[in-house]
């Protein structure tokens, strides 16, 4: 989490897998202000609230034998298409020139999933990555901890 200067026009992204937080500091390094800019929802119940009833099964031939199927994480891909919106749109704003350096904070997870959604013209303007779950904060919350590191 070292070397994250807050300087004036620093985009960060506060993201986990239901939820973004786009953010751009007004202020400075030594004051820093985080003003949203947008924010992202998705809605996404655990998975147990949006699988089917069981696992489905297959036949194994000729056999009366028949094997479970593992059921479907739904939870897990609604976070990974999550994390591929916000990749996507954050290409759409670099690409517009929207923003020139960027910081992002998410879960290892969700991190991960995005750094593999991400389009070279965004990597190269990230300055650091932060591997915290902060979407619950606030913004005062987020700045503190931003100018502690």
């Amino acid at each position: 989490m070292s070397n994250v200067v807050l300087k004036h026009g620093l985009w960060i992204v506060v993201a986990d897998g239901e939820k973004a937080l786009f953010l751009r500091n007004e202020g400075g390094a030594l004051n820093p202000n985080l003003e949203v800019v947008q924010e992202m929802e998705q809605e996404n119940p655990a998975t147990r609230h949006q699988g089917s009833d069981r696992p489905g099964r297959y036949s194994d031939g000729p056999s009366v034998h028949r094997s479970a199927v593992e059921d479907t994480d739904w939870h897990r891909l609604g976070k990974e298409r999550f994390a591929e919106k916000i990749a996507e749109r954050l290409y759409k704003l670099a690409h517009r020139g929207a923003f020139k350096e960027i910081v992002l904070i998410a879960p290892p997870q969700v991190l991960g999933e995005m750094r593999r959604k991400l389009h070279k013209e965004v990597e190269e303007r990230i300055k650091a990555e932060i591997p915290k779950t902060l979407t619950n904060h606030t913004i005062d919350e987020i700045e503190s901890l931003l100018q502690a590191a």
